[in-house]
């Protein structure tokens, strides 16, 4: 495989690595961190300006894709935002909800929202996980019933990245059938701030906010794909933005053992650099073995993600996933020890990076769920 970018994504990677050295110090994201919606105006208008927002929008609305998605680039934008650890909700807006909207085949809920998140004005949350679930996009308790022109939603949705930021809501809501069955799940567009809708705001370890919601008895009249096509369109959107995970991954284990490098070259113990010992040596050696396997497993998920066989495409994630998670936890451990009792204070860079990849571990499906699918596909 074929690891080089094109021209134009190595510009928007150089562009994106400037930016951030810039404007995204740790100071500078502590501020963002504290603003009222826990990330950075000016940082989200800067990302529409420069067109990343758009990246998932088909050329329809104002965007910059051409067909399901857009993996490669989004592939370029996510490892600059793990290397700047950054906390604006571009994975939730710009590549989870930008292709649920796009994948729904909706064109007037495309026409309505899609240019908003191109230009930066609105801000999309998923809400598809529920409490008894874990990692199941089928396990959905959460009704909607007819009611008039609309539905009416009940139920209560777990871990919302981003739901109290956001404009509107992306809600799973079962039309018909059990609690756990792949039919009967559909998708509608849910305003955050509408009769009905109660949220619980909290801070996460990675500088992330995430919201508890519970619907009682919601209208809405946004439905944006059927009960036959939920479920489909749902796991689609979350390989593309596993897909997008392993790209932040890559940027942060590969930021992580650069800044343990440079630790080992300036520390220094018997009146030499501890970058000397043959010991730390090799830690570091396996170290950068890691980065060049999340390298491949990344661009491999990318190119993986453009398939339409759903099951193939499936299993690729699933393997990506696994093994970053795998290659991730080594590196977070070998960069905590290499620094010593410093590795894991608020003030040094690294702590951040460790919390960032453990949520990010942690994200649509952990090592041991993403394993158990590889298997099962494997064995179909």
């Amino acid at each position: 495989m074929d690891f080089r970018l094109t021209e134009e994504q190595t510009m928007l990677a150089d562009s994106l690595r400037r930016y951030f050295a810039k404007s995204y110090t740790m100071p500078l994201r502590r501020a963002a961190m504290s603003e009222r919606r826990g990330f950075s105006a000016a940082h989200w208008q800067a990302f529409a300006e420069m067109g990343v927002l758009a990246l998932n929008v088909p050329e329809a609305h104002g965007g910059l894709a051409t067909g399901a998605g857009n993996p490669l680039d989004t592939m370029v934008v996510m490892k600059e935002i793990g290397r700047a650890l950054a906390v604006e909700p571009y994975l939730m807006t710009a590549v989870v909800c930008a292709n649920a909207i796009a994948l729904s085949g909706n064109a007037a809920q495309q026409a309505s929202l899609l240019p908003g998140i191109a230009d930066g004005s609105l801000i999309v949350a998923l809400a598809a996980l529920e409490h008894g679930g874990r990692y199941d996009l089928n396990h959905v308790a959460t009704t909607a019933e007819k009611s008039g022109d609309g539905y009416r939603l009940s139920g209560r949705k777990a871990v919302v990245v981003h739901g109290a930021q956001a404009d509107k809501l992306i809600v799973s809501a079962r039309v018909n059938g059990a609690v756990a069955d792949a039919s009967g799940i559909a998708l509608f567009v849910v305003d955050r701030g509408a009769s009905g809708v109660r949220v619980l705001d909290a801070g996460t370890v990675d500088g992330l906010r995430a919201a508890e919601i519970t619907l009682d008895a919601v209208t809405s009249e946004a439905l944006l794909a059927g009960g036959d096509r939920g479920s489909t369109v749902l796991q689609h959107t979350v390989d593309l933005a596993g897909a997008a995970l392993c790209a932040e991954a890559f940027g942060i284990v590969e930021a992580l053992t650069e800044t343990t490098n440079e630790y080992l070259k300036t520390r220094k113990q018997f009146g030499v650099p501890i970058g000397k010992f043959q010991a730390l040596q090799h830690r570091v050696a396996d170290m950068l073995v890691c980065v060049e396997q999340v390298r491949a497993m990344s661009s491999f998920a990318a190119v993986k993600a453009l398939q339409d066989d759903a099951a193939a495409r499936r299993k690729a994630i699933a393997a990506s996933r696994t093994a970053i998670a795998d290659a991730s936890r080594f590196v977070s451990k070998n960069a905590v020890q290499l620094h010593g009792g410093m590795g894991v204070t608020d003030e040094l860079i690294v702590s951040h990076y460790v919390k960032r990849l453990t949520m990010l571990n942690q994200t649509y499906g952990d090592y041991e769920h993403h394993l158990a699918q590889y298997v099962e596909l494997m064995s179909a």
